[in-house]
């Protein structure tokens, strides 16, 4: 990767770490990528974009029925939590703690607002690494 996209993948990476997105948990997933798996980050970027996209869908379902399944619910914001907390998205996770908080109180109003706010912190962090995801491959890893 060039030097000059690298420059500008790491200054991106530090303002995401220093408006709260990201926390120490992303540092230990850039050790983890290898000379061998230039690709590691994005791969894993990738894969948490589209499986948190598949599950802030099904909560939405499930909010949106008459009835609603709080424990399943539940269920789906710990696994949304787990996975941002495996990939450092410290404001997704965070959002994802109050959110399974209006679950145990069973509060439909709090969990439609904490919707509202796991999605905008989620899409938040997607987009600011999805336009470079493409870029990355070629790259030693983003750096803060």
């Amino acid at each position: 990767m060039a030097a000059p996209m690298l420059n500008q993948l790491n200054t991106l990476v530090a303002n995401m770490f220093a408006v709260g997105l990201l926390d120490d948990q992303f540092q230990e997933l850039q050790m983890l990528q290898e000379g061998s798996a230039p690709d590691f980050i994005v791969k894993v970027v990738t894969l948490f974009c589209e499986d948190g996209e598949r599950i802030i869908g099904e909560i939405a379902k499930l909010l949106d029925k008459p009835c609603v399944d709080y424990d399943k619910v539940s269920g789906f914001v710990l696994e949304l939590k787990g996975s941002s907390a495996c990939i450092g998205a410290q404001r997704v996770k965070n959002s994802c703690i109050q959110f399974h908080q209006c679950c145990q109180e069973k509060s439909r109003d709090g969990c439609l607002n904490s919707l509202d706010s796991v999605r905008n912190d989620f899409y938040d962090v997607c987009s600011m690494f999805m336009p470079h995801a493409s870029a990355e491959p070629a790259g030693p890893g983003l750096n803060p």
